[in-house]
């Protein structure tokens, strides 16, 4: 099974940076290039233990469903989301966050099965890795950018 890991340094409070990360709003931002929209479910403001949202976006040309879960939820240390449907077979995202320095450490650990067998486990070492990887450094940089300025105010309360 593949895994994504990434480290974010943010100079923010982390319970800034924890609830932006679950903040469905600034997810849309963070995927405009797919035209990502929240269609079922929590489709804005922040989601949480055994919420999920239906998103719809267009990956590779395609317009994709894709359905998660909030599984696990520990404020503001740790999150966890699940897919229950969509295009991979399988995919779990932890998002931890730890002081660091005055700031936020945030660490994603991205784990994922492909349907189509060795066709898609073909497809994780020719593109989907490093797309994926490319999507959540995105999302990264967002919530790095909106925590560290005042732009966090727009999504959360004080």
């Amino acid at each position: 099974m593949p895994r994504i890991e990434l480290r974010t340094e943010i100079k923010a409070d982390k319970r800034i940076v924890f609830d932006l990360s679950r903040s469905i709003d600034l997810h849309k931002i963070s995927t405009e290039h797919t035209n990502e929209k929240a269609i079922a479910g929590k489709t804005s403001g922040l989601i949480g233990m055994d919420e999920s949202v239906t998103w719809r976006a267009k990956h590779f040309g395609i317009y994709q469903n894709l359905t998660s879960r909030i599984t696990e939820f520990d404020r503001p240390k740790y999150f966890a989301d699940e897919m229950v449907k969509g295009a991979f077979k399988e995919f779990k995202h932890e998002h931890h966050f730890a002081e660091l320095n005055g700031g936020t450490l945030m660490t994603d650990f991205f784990d994922y099965k492909s349907p189509f067998g060795i066709l898609g486990k073909l497809a994780d070492e020719l593109f989907l890795k490093r797309y994926m990887t490319e999507l959540l450094t995105e999302r990264n940089r967002i919530v790095k950018e909106f925590a560290e300025s005042e732009k966090w105010k727009k999504f959360l309360t004080e």
